[in-house]
């Protein structure tokens, strides 16, 4: 499973290390508003250096579709990058040819060089072998430490891998092994909890999922689907009706499988969807007609904190309910302090990601209790999904 090289297997040696990093930061007024992608890319930066190379940063950043937008140049996150690192990072113009050529001829042992935006050129989204080429032509190691860009399959982060020695970053090492000790080999029984809005954008997930783990709890407007699809009455939530053959194709793919599928035992229920609206706690099946769902109950909390407490390892994507409107994160808060109680105390190994689960567990104020965090949006989803990531693969082949 884990056929990939790190940094430890690498000669770095007054040698340039290609180094794909994910420093795709929000800016507003042409300055960084939050540096935490930068900040992450630090330890294998200094690893590098520290074996006497030359560290040349490639990145992405926004969609310029292969056309040079001066607002999407990564100059922007000089500053930044200078500050994290402490020290002067140099800028070339461009990610290959002359300007990428000639600043790399000037570097010294221990510098840092960030090239300018890949996606300038079409060939990289393309995956076309003249850019790879052209980037490979640069320097003698690469070192994808991108997995939030792994699901891709563009000339920086697959291409290239081909070309030249492979490794994986510090970063990216460290998502590699906590995912494969969430589903590669994990500790059993394992739980998952999948949430949000629609079955729909989720079923290779589910279908994934209830092969795999022992325990599936499904929250959300997810969870109002399944119910639908077993003849319960849902009043006025969201729930996707026409998905309800395919919500029973996956209970019964779960039997068969040996998941036990949990879907909550008692509902809140609100007239609308407004921060502090009236609301109720009832049984499942007792959703008045003119009500809408919003979060799981007091009683599924405390079975889902029994499947926690059953589990030796958790993987956490979706909220329970609409976390974003107190009181509708009720569940969500409950459900993630007791898996990261459990955490603390050794008992569960619990990996999340996913842009709102993120949002959900920091809100939550739980996040940092959690295993592993993976801020890897779409490339989390498709690891979960089971799906390959060319990234990762180029990396083993």
């Amino acid at each position: 499973m884990m056929s990939w090289k790190t940094l430890d297997d690498m000669d770095f040696d007054g040698k340039v290390a290609l180094v794909r990093v994910d420093i795709n930061v929000p800016v507003e007024a042409g300055r960084v508003t939050d540096a935490t992608r930068i900040e992450k890319i630090v330890p294998t930066v200094r690893d590098i250096q520290a074996r006497g190379g030359k560290v040349v940063l490639l990145a992405h950043f926004g969609r310029p579709k292969g056309a040079v937008v001066p607002e999407m140049s990564l100059r922007v996150t000089l500053p930044s990058l200078e500050a994290a690192l402490g020290q002067k990072v140099a800028f070339a113009e461009d990610c290959i040819g002359a300007p990428a050529k000639k600043a790399v001829a000037a570097m010294a042992p221990g510098d840092v060089l960030l090239l300018e935006n890949t996606r300038f050129h079409p060939g990289e989204e393309k995956n076309d072998p003249t850019m790879a080429a052209s980037l490979a032509a640069l320097g003698k190691v690469y070192v994808n430490d991108a997995f939030s860009a792994a699901h891709r399959a563009h000339a920086s982060t697959e291409g290239i891998a081909h070309l030249m020695k492979s490794c994986a970053g510090r970063l990216m090492e460290a998502e590699l092994k906590a995912l494969n000790a969430a589903l590669g080999d994990p500790l059993r029984p394992v739980a998952a909890v999948v949430g949000g809005a629609k079955v729909s954008t989720k079923l290779d997930l589910l279908g994934n999922l209830v092969e795999k783990v022992n325990h599936l709890v499904i929250g959300g407007g997810m969870a109002n689907t399944f119910l639908v699809a077993q003849g319960i009455e849902v009043g006025a939530s969201l729930a996707e009706r026409d998905m309800a053959d395919t919500a029973r194709a996956i209970l019964a793919k779960a039997e068969g499988a040996g998941c036990a599928i949990h879907l909550p035992a008692d509902v809140v229920v609100a007239r609308e969807f407004k921060a502090g609206a009236a609301h109720e706690t009832v049984a499942t099946d007792a959703c008045p007609a003119d009500a809408m769902i919003l979060d799981a109950g007091p009683a599924t909390v405390a079975a889902i904190g029994a499947v926690f407490e059953a589990s030796r390892t958790l993987i956490w994507n979706g909220p329970l309910g609409a976390f974003e409107i107190e009181p509708f994160d009720a569940a969500t808060n409950a459900a993630a302090a007791k898996a990261a109680e459990l955490t603390r105390s050794g008992q569960l190994t619990s990996v999340a990601g996913g842009g709102d689960t993120v949002a959900a567990l920091n809100k939550a104020g739980v996040a940092r209790d959690f295993s592993y965090i993976s801020t890897a949006g779409g490339a989390f989803l498709e690891w979960m999904e089971g799906k390959t990531l060319p990234g990762v693969a180029a990396l083993e082949a």
